[in-house]
């Protein structure tokens, strides 16, 4: 619980990191290209799914720096 906890929180660190990275340009060619491809086959029904599965990337992005 605690580990998960820790890597939410890490996922959310690498998320705003990026946010910065891109200066939050949402509509920018990073972030449409991001969206093609997390949701290629169609944005999730509802908020609550989208938001899950932006932290699900987040918490992956954590995990995926701490290997290099």
């Amino acid at each position: 619980m605690v580990g998960h906890a820790v890597e939410t929180i890490g996922g959310l660190y690498a998320l705003v990191r990026l946010g910065f990275i891109t200066r939050f340009r949402f509509a920018g060619p990073y972030w449409r290209w991001r969206l093609h491809t997390a949701f290629g086959r169609g944005m999730p029904e509802s908020r609550v799914e989208t938001l899950r599965a932006i932290v699900r990337y987040g918490r992956w992005m954590h995990r995926m720096r701490r290997l290099g």
